[in-house]
């Protein structure tokens, strides 16, 4: 990822939710964070990704993550998802999808970033990079056949 930015939120009350939100919207990066939720002996890594940087990877990516890839090694494979009512966290509601584990963050009833699973994440990132990466788009494209066929043939030189 372009700029790693590590970041511990006690529980996302109060300003820390902004605070990390506003840091990922700044940069238009991806925030790595580390949630410590009361009641837990473990803390929970997801990475903040802001929700137009997130739309782009999504764009480019050719597929969607691979489900069999999800999951924590160290997460009981008989855990039930948990319910997926909101929770409202200051002026932020989450939405934890039952499904894929993302967890959509609300602001004034507006998507504005989701976290994610690290390795979904990280993944997201490189496949939309290689594609974008091969991609031309018709100006493009056409300027460079045009190029490829001004060039002299090996034989020739």
């Amino acid at each position: 990822m372009g700029i790693q930015i590590d970041v511990v939120a006690g529980y996302p009350i109060n300003d820390e939710m902004e605070r990390v939100l506003g840091l990922a919207e700044a940069v238009g990066e991806p925030v790595s964070v580390t949630f410590m939720w009361e009641g837990r002996e473990e803390s929970e890594r997801a990475v903040l990704v802001p929700a137009a940087t997130l739309a782009l990877w999504e764009h480019w990516a050719p597929a969607a993550y691979p489900a069999s890839g999800t999951g924590d090694e160290n997460q009981a494979v008989a855990e039930e998802p948990e319910l997926a009512h909101p929770k409202e966290f200051g002026a932020f509601t989450l939405f934890r999808r039952r499904v894929g584990g993302r967890t959509a963050v609300a602001r004034k009833g507006v998507v504005v970033a989701e976290l994610l699973d690290p390795h979904e994440a990280h993944w997201l990132q490189e496949k939309a990079c290689n594609v974008r990466q091969g991609f031309m788009d018709p100006k493009q494209r056409a300027a460079f056949e045009d190029f490829l066929a001004r060039q002299a043939s090996l034989d020739e030189q």
